[in-house]
């Protein structure tokens, strides 16, 4: 593990493998966990750089809201810290927004991946707050899975919400950095979207209760150079359909690798 820091903030970061470069952006509020099933599919051909955002893990949480601008200059304070001049970044949900307004403001992103992506106001702000559970109670940070995996999830498969169950409690932001983050994403706006010219492959969860995936449909038709993928799943379909969402991305990224 390894740390940067940027306006008096720390965050931690981890990198594996060889390759070039692939940053994952984490999804408002959840640690890195999140990128436990798609992560060690890429390292090997690529060189991977999961991190917490602020108020997430093992990073600062300074007090919020946080401001989109702010998470930006963190994940520019990450890709500089691993001293990179070519990037691809993959991200989640407020992830991906901060991917699509880097890649706008930095040309040196090769390629973007975005999943369960949209503008702020095509989230459902009561569906994302129901996401946020104590750290210190599995039942409820069980039963706030609820509204993030499609129906019936959460019952086929006991012991691997168990261990997500067991992530959360260890790498989740607590209830201001979750809060901090909401704010980050409920009040992002893409207006200059043509202007974002990085190879996009937007990729939709078709039942996500989070986002809703026509707007992330509609982000990818939008997007000059974007490619729209739906998928099954809720909005943590990055998680449950992994080994599908794992081969899509490895074919993406190895068309679009030096």
């Amino acid at each position: 593990m390894s740390t940067v820091e940027t306006r008096g903030v720390r965050l931690r970061y981890a990198v594996a493998g060889e390759g070039e470069p692939v940053v994952f952006v984490n999804d408002a509020g959840f640690g890195a966990w999140l990128w436990s099933h798609l992560q060690p599919a890429l390292v090997g051909p690529y060189r991977t750089v999961v991190w917490d955002l602020r108020g997430t893990g093992e990073s600062d949480t300074p007090g919020g809201p946080y401001a989109l601008e702010t998470l930006l200059e963190d994940l520019g304070a990450v890709i500089s810290a691993i001293d990179e001049r070519r990037v691809h970044l993959v991200g989640a949900g407020l992830g991906g927004v901060i991917a699509l307004e880097y890649a706008r403001e930095h040309d040196h992103v090769a390629s973007l991946t975005v999943l369960g992506t949209a503008e702020g106001d095509a989230v459902d702000a009561d569906a994302l707050a129901s996401l946020t559970a104590p750290a210190d109670d599995p039942d409820a940070l069980r039963e706030s899975l609820e509204a993030a995996f499609a129906p019936g999830v959460l019952e086929a498969h006991p012991e691997e919400i168990d261990r997500i169950v067991e992530w959360r409690a260890r790498d989740d932001a607590d209830p201001d950095g979750w809060a901090a983050q909401r704010a980050a994403w409920l009040g992002a706006d893409l207006p200059d979207r043509y202007e974002i010219t990085t190879p996009a492959l937007v990729v939709s969860g078709a039942e996500d209760r989070i986002v809703d995936p026509t707007a992330t449909a509609r982000l990818a038709e939008e997007l000059p150079r974007g490619e729209h993928l739906p998928l099954e799943g809720g909005h943590l379909f990055p998680v449950s359909e992994s080994q599908v969402v794992a081969d899509e991305l490895l074919a993406w990224l190895d068309e679009r690798t030096d």
